[in-house]
């Protein structure tokens, strides 16, 4: 084990820990509520540290980030755990532990290692990723500053649910994030994620207000997301609170985890979303899990710059400059030109 960094000690050899918005308050012999986190003898621990369940190399695309890279190769890693129990986790063989074998899984990978498979298979981020990098934070920010030191960007897919504190601590090693806004509902994100809308929302406007290249992910989920009233005060947060020039990706839902009983989200509900994105002044919106190509388009003249099927790029017409070749416009976003 390893001590966790961002807690108080308290009377009774209590702690409470303050990496995320839960601020668990943990009795001795006890775990916080992401299963990763153990107070032995008023000391925090995290079993996280060094255990990876999780390592692959994919495409920036897969995070998803679309305006970050286009076209590069992605370190990914996981640990066991996380600080939310979304009912429709795709991952939640790895996130949501039920026993300690499954939280003591994994493969022991000092930072070290990581960056320097990261380097030798020619990856220009290490994406930290599958389950919450909020929970392994320690092991993600001592990557992170030797992933700097190399030359090589750091990226968060993150449920937003971190202090500031936290934060404030990974900012200067964070290149880009990507954050999942589940819904815009207060009571839906209590019950169907057992965490809070407002430190997610908080967040984000941090994250943006830091530089870090941000997109937003929400995975349409029917009957409990797909409210188009609701959809539309989602897309004017980002549109108003964030910038025009956020990425909001889309995504159709499948029958996962506790949620096999509903249907996958109809594809004409994410036509209505990216709809809804684009009247709320949104730029790009990316309809995600659906077939067929996904292009990134100039938003001042319309010419299609960037061809995707799936992951994969087919084309990239952004000049080195970052601009539309037809009209000179400039995409935001970083390194549009790509790979």
């Amino acid at each position: 084990m390893h001590e966790a960094l961002l807690y108080d000690k308290l009377d009774k050899q209590r702690v409470r820990c303050n990496l995320c918005a839960h601020h668990c308050n943990i009795a001795v012999g006890h775990r916080g509520f992401c299963q990763v986190r153990y107070n032995e003898n008023g000391t925090l621990y995290t079993t996280a540290y060094g255990r990876t369940i999780s390592r692959n190399i994919d495409p920036i695309e897969k995070k998803p980030l679309y305006h970050f890279y286009p076209g590069s190769k992605s370190f990914s890693i996981a640990t066991p755990g996380c600080n939310m129990r979304c009912e429709w986790c795709q991952n939640w063989n790895i996130s949501q532990p039920s026993c300690d074998a499954e939280l003591n899984a994994g493969v022991a990978m000092s930072a070290q290692e990581i960056v320097a498979a990261a380097k030798a298979t020619a990856c220009w981020s290490i994406a930290y990723t599958y389950t919450e990098p909020t929970i392994f934070f320690e092991y993600a920010l001592e990557i992170a500053r030797l992933a700097k030191e190399e030359g090589i960007a750091n990226v968060f897919v993150s449920n937003g649910y971190m202090t500031a504190a936290m934060l404030e601590m990974i900012a200067p090693y964070l290149d880009a994030a990507n954050i999942d806004l589940k819904c815009f509902n207060g009571a839906a994100y209590r019950k169907y994620t057992s965490a809070c809308l407002q430190p997610v929302l908080d967040n984000l406007i941090a994250l943006h207000r830091s530089g870090i290249w941000l997109e937003v992910t929400t995975l349409i989920i029917p009957g409990i997301n797909d409210d188009p009233e609701e959809l539309k005060q989602l897309a004017e947060f980002i549109a108003t609170r964030l910038s025009v020039d956020v990425p909001w990706h889309v995504s159709r839902f499948f029958p996962q985890y506790h949620l096999r009983h509903l249907p996958p989200t109809p594809p004409e509900t994410l036509d209505m979303t990216v709809k809804i994105g684009k009247q709320a002044g949104l730029r790009y919106v990316y309809p995600g899990n659906l077939a067929g190509e996904v292009p990134t388009s100039c938003p001042a003249c319309g010419a299609e710059l960037i061809e995707r099927r799936g992951f994969s790029l087919s084309r990239n017409r952004v000049t080195a400059q970052g601009c539309c070749p037809d009209c000179g416009a400039k995409l935001a976003g970083i390194g549009m030109a790509g790979a």
